[in-house]
Parts: structure tokens; C-alpha cells; sequence
């Protein structure tokens, strides 16, 4: 809720008659408008400030992923009620990102084609002033944002019933680009079919991660029938557009996008299912006060030797968040550790740590400190 738990109270004045509310809702109209209007062209201003400052880098100079969680923080921190804190944060975040959109759209890579869970992701991200850019995989939203040919990518990252995506651990480690920011959002998933489609399928397509996540109910209600796991939930909905005999798992907004219709709704087995989408940029993300470090680290394969990595962060107070080996691609039986870390990696005790880290790893990469969502998103439909 808001910063100011109750309601405030309605002023003595309020009138109760419709036409004067409506009027004082027109002129409250007129001022909101003429607020935006200059909040835009002072979003101009900064752009031309920072253009010529030779210190800013060019993908500095439009948008700063810390200066956009400070400013929807202390949004958070004013807001009076009635509207709830992530209702009124969303609405800011859609205002600079029209602003930001006047000025220079940001471009960002994610799963394609239109119609997929990382499509939500990245508006929730960028809101919808951002251009998007349809990559047919994972590997190749990587490939976008190390070319330059995007200003950042949006890809799934960790669901809480099916545990990490694979490929993107895996593109991360090879890759030099970083993390800057992530968006936690819950995902219900639909059966689609076309209109007119029988009542049993022939075959039910998905990414592997949807299906894998519907198991159980499948498993319940459709025994039996093959299930294909393709590259994305709107690859899957194409092709059930295509074939009636052919049913897909993924948000409505697909059924909306390829001519479906919703079969069965919220058909995932556990209600609270969740996945985190990371954010990839090429630049360093400053400090925003409220931050996460992401370490990949590899150690040698003897006793003790994960304690040994842990115990600096221990004794220095920093809580660890999130913990997850993965083999090592180029040694057999050897194993590198995802690991989040509260804090940015250039405050001091967290630098103070990973400099004692050091020796007791055969690799250390930060692979990125970036602000903690200012927004919670409770729905991916």
C-alpha cells in the first residue's frame, strides 16, 4: 500500500454533484498534462547535459537504470493512497519511459516472436516506450546486446517451480555482458486453442519450461497425448493457429495475438508460479542505495573448499540470496557457483569481500550490481 497506510480523508469540500466532479477531474486533466509536458522537456535538458559531458559514456547518456529505481523509490516513499504503491510506481515508470522514448527510444532484445512471457518482462522492464526486437533464442538475445545492435536484452533467468533456465546461466558465463536489472513476475499459463478446435488434442506445444510447469495438470486432463516442447510460447501458439488439432501453453495475450481462445486458464500446478527475467546491458550499473551483486566464482574440486568461499562473505555481514552450481563446461566433474549477494559490488564492505574471495577462487567474475525492483509484478497473464 502507500506510504500512508489509511485513506486520506476526503476533503470537506468535495462536491456531490456529477457535473462539478467531472469538471474538477478536467482541470485536474489539463494540469497533469501540462506537468508531463514539462517533466518531458526537462528529460530533454538532462539529455542535452549529459550530451556534452565527456565523461558519460553514450549508452550513459539516456538511460540509468540506478536514477530510475531512486526516483520510482521515493515515489513509493510520497505516495498518499488511495492508489496502491505498485499502481502508482507503474504509472511513473510508463511517464520517463515516455519521456526517455521522446528523446531516444531504448531498443531491447528478448524472446520472439510477439506473444511470449519475456515480452511482458521487458515492458514491465523498459515500460512501452521501448522498441522491442523479436531473437528466436535465448543465445541470440545475448548476441544482440554484445553486438550493439540493441541497447539491452530481457531474458528468463529462474522460475521458482522448474529452478534456473539453463541456457542463460550457461550464456552468461560465456558472454562479457552484465546484469542490470531483473523483474520477478508471476506467471499463470493458459491452454490455447483456435475456436473451432475438438476437445482433445492431438499433440500440446510449449516451451519446455511451460510444460514442465503444467505437468501435473496435464498429466490430470490429457493423458496420454504427446507434448512438444518448441522454442517459445508463441512459436507454440503459431503453430496451434495453424493446426486445430494442435492446443499450446502460454499467456492469454498470445491467444489475442494468433486468433486463439483460452481452453483452460491458470492451468500451471503451483499458483505462486514465479520467474525472474534478467536484464543484459553492456555498461556497469552505478549504486542506487538498494542493490544486488550476481558472482560467478569456480573453486577446486577438494573438501572445504565452498566454506572457504562462503566465509568471507559471513564474516563481513553480507547476506547471501541465492546460491547455484552449474558443471563447468570445460572440466569434467568440476562445477562454477552462481551466487547473489545483497549490496553493489563498489560499496566498500562488499569490495572489502570479494577481494578476500579472490584466492580462494580459480575464477571471479561480477557479473553485475544492479538496483532491487522497485516494482512487483503479480501477474503475467
Amino acid at each position: 500500500m502507500g506510504g500512508n497506510q489509511s485513506k486520506p480523508a476526503a476533503p470537506a469540500t468535495l462536491p456531490d454533484s456529477l457535473d462539478e466532479v467531472r469538471g474538477l477531474i478536467d482541470d485536474l486533466d489539463r494540469q497533469l498534462l501540462e506537468l508531463i509536458s514539462q517533466r518531458a522537456r526537462l528529460a530533454e535538458q538532462v539529455a542535452h547535459i549529459k550530451q556534452r559531458d565527456p565523461e558519460c559514456s553514450p549508452g550513459q547518456s539516456f538511460y540509468r537504470p540506478e536514477r530510475e529505481a531512486q526516483v520510482l523509490a521515493r515515489i513509493r516513499e510520497l505516495n498518499p493512497g488511495p492508489l496502491d504503491d505498485d499502481t502508482v510506481a507503474w504509472l511513473f515508470r510508463e511517464v520517463m519511459s515516455a519521456c526517455l522514448a521522446h528523446e531516444r527510444p531504448l531498443s531491447i532484445a528478448t524472446l520472439g516472436p510477439s506473444g511470449t512471457f519475456s515480452e511482458l518482462a521487458a515492458v514491465a522492464a523498459f515500460g512501452h516506450g521501448g522498441r522491442l526486437q523479436f531473437e528466436p533464442g535465448i543465445p541470440e538475445v545475448f548476441r544482440a546486446v554484445s553486438a550493439g545492435s540493441v541497447d539491452f536484452g530481457v531474458v528468463p533467468l529462474e522460475n521458482s517451480t522448474e529452478g534456473s533456465v539453463s541456457v542463460t546461466l550457461d550464456s552468461l558465463a560465456g558472454s562479457d555482458l552484465l546484469l542490470c536489472g531483473e523483474v520477478a513476475m508471476r506467471i499463470d499459463q493458459q491452454l490455447l486453442a483456435l475456436p473451432d478446435a475438438p476437445s482433445h488434442p492431438r499433440c500440446i506445444v510449449s516451451h519446455a519450461q511451460s510444460l514442465a510447469q503444467c505437468r501435473e495438470w496435464l498429466d490430470a486432463h490429457f493423458p496420454g497425448v504427446e507434448r512438444m516442447a518448441v522454442a517459445s510460447n508463441s512459436a507454440a501458439a503459431q503453430q496451434a493457429a495453424t493446426d486445430p488439432e494442435v492446443f499450446a501453453i502460454g499467456p492469454a495475450f498470445a491467444a489475442e495475438r494468433h486468433g486463439l481462445v483460452v481452453r483452460a486458464a491458470n492451468i500451471q500446478d503451483n499458483v505462486q508460479n514465479t520467474t525472474r527475467f534478467a536484464v543484459l546491458g553492456r555498461e556497469p550499473v552505478a549504486p542506487s542505495g538498494n542493490d544486488k551483486t550476481a558472482l560467478l566464482l569456480s573453486v577446486t574440486n577438494e573438501p572445504g573448499a565452498l566454506s572457504r568461499l562462503l566465509l568471507p562473505l559471513s564474516e563481513a555481514g553480507i547476506d547471501v540470496l541465492r546460491i547455484e552450481s552449474r558443471p563447468a563446461r570445460d572440466r569434467v566433474w568440476d562445477y562454477v557457483f552462481f551466487i547473489d549477494i545483497a549490496g553493489h559490488r563498489d560499496e566498500p564492505p562488499v569490495a572489502a569481500a570479494l577481494d578476500r574471495l579472490r584466492p580462494h577462487c580459480g575464477q571471479l567474475r561480477v557479473l553485475g550490481s544492479y538496483p532491487v525492483p522497485a516494482i512487483s509484478h503479480p501477474g503475467g497473464k
